[in-house]
């Protein structure tokens, strides 16, 4: 069913900004929550239809530009977003510990298929009842208009005014500012999905390879993507002079004083490389993670201009030289969706053929979990790389 907003919202072409226009924001990720408990559903509903008054452009459809067919806009009409009920036979318990790792049978959950984004809800979400009481939201929300800051900050709202109707929920959405679409060189078409869970300790035994930068200057993220960048660039046995590259998106907020409260998207990406002699050097993970640094610390306001400058051209070529695309879930805020029964017992995605996601892990705030897929033909050196940490020095 359609879900429009309570009240009268405005009526207009909201413009896309180079970022939301790009074409590798035209696609629409799966936010996924387990939650023990279900809720009423027109409770949901309601509260759904209430946020939308604050988070209207959601309830819009994307057009065509009628100045630029090759831009986008968001036409703020009010015509809703869809709500899909559905049920499945079997518990929480169950569909987690046959498979920690999303797989083609997860796709139920969310059984709305579409071709392309153009004239169709930009949120669509379907909430599954479980035989065990529980419930699982997956929610289908187009990068166009928001980043995953912003769908968590849009989810959260959503369930702050189940548990408490009057709240205030605010909302900015205002222009701000595309990055181009890229590629793994790799074919995936024959690819298997894995499973990676870094604890306090694997963390602490990778921080302890880089013998030239002090533990307290290292991050999990920064330690973890470096890792699992080197393991699969060692796996895939490309030629030592190969340029190899890693990217990640970085929240430019903050450095570009965007007002709080905006939720569209605020990132750009952030890019690392190395010839491949120089990344899977075995006597230490320094080079790699002093790499990744490097990335973040050249987002500054000078890059962000340039980044958003140079994607308002859509003839960008693919970068083939990419070997992985890592994107950060674990600090995004999903694990604090509370609809008034409790917070999500797991929390992550569908469909995560071309990125490598860093996901929580529920319970344990230290913990990262890795989901990636990879070429069937190197899973095997693959998983060895990344497992069997303490093999890079042995292997020196």
């Amino acid at each position: 069913m359609t879900i429009t907003p309570r009240t009268s919202t405005p009526n207009h072409s909201l413009s896309l900004t180079n970022l939301d226009d790009a074409m590798y924001m035209r696609i629409s990720p799966y936010y996924l929550c387990f939650f023990k408990k279900s809720l009423e559903m027109d409770s949901l509903k309601s509260s759904l239809s209430r946020v939308l008054v604050d988070y209207y452009p959601l309830a819009g459809r994307l057009r065509k530009s009628t100045e630029d067919e090759n831009k986008l806009v968001i036409d703020c009409n009010g015509e809703g977003v869809l709500f899909v009920e559905a049920s499945m036979d079997i518990t929480i318990e169950e569909l987690l510990t046959s498979s920690m790792i999303p797989n083609s049978s997860w796709n139920k959950l969310h059984n709305v298929k579409v071709q392309n984004l153009i004239d169709i809800p930009p949120l669509i979400i379907q909430v599954t009842n479980l035989r065990c009481g529980g419930m699982i939201l997956c929610a289908s929300i187009s990068h166009s208009l928001c980043d995953g800051i912003g769908a968590s900050q849009f989810l959260n709202a959503w369930s702050e005014l189940t548990r408490k109707p009057f709240s205030k929920i605010p909302a900015s959405k205002i222009p701000s500012p595309n990055i181009h679409k890229n590629l793994t060189h790799f074919n995936l078409e024959s690819s298997v999905t894995m499973l990676f869970n870094f604890g306090e300790n694997e963390i602490l035994c990778l921080k302890k390879q880089c013998i030239t930068i002090p533990f307290k200057h290292i991050t999990s993220f920064e330690a973890i993507a470096a890792h699992i960048w080197r393991s699969r660039v060692k796996a895939c046995k490309l030629p030592s002079s190969c340029i190899v590259k890693l990217i990640f998106p970085i929240d430019f907020r903050k450095k570009m004083k965007i007002p709080k409260g905006y939720y569209g998207n605020g990132i750009v990406l952030a890019c690392a490389k190395s010839t491949v002699k120089d990344l899977v050097v075995a006597n230490n993970l320094d080079h790699c993670v002093e790499l990744v640094q490097q990335a973040k610390a050249n987002v500054n306001e000078e890059y962000v201009k340039s980044v958003i400058a140079i994607h308002k051209d859509k003839t960008i070529k693919l970068d083939s030289s990419i070997i992985l695309r890592i994107t950060q879930w674990s600090k995004l805020g999903l694990i604090y969706i509370d609809f008034g029964e409790g917070k999500p017992l797991y929390v992550g995605s569908l469909n995560m053929k071309y990125w490598c996601m860093f996901l929580p892990v529920i319970g344990d705030s230290n913990a990262v979990r890795v989901i990636l897929s990879v070429p069937e033909n190197i899973m095997e050196m693959f998983h060895h790389y990344v497992t069997d940490i303490k093999s890079w020095r042995e292997e020196a």
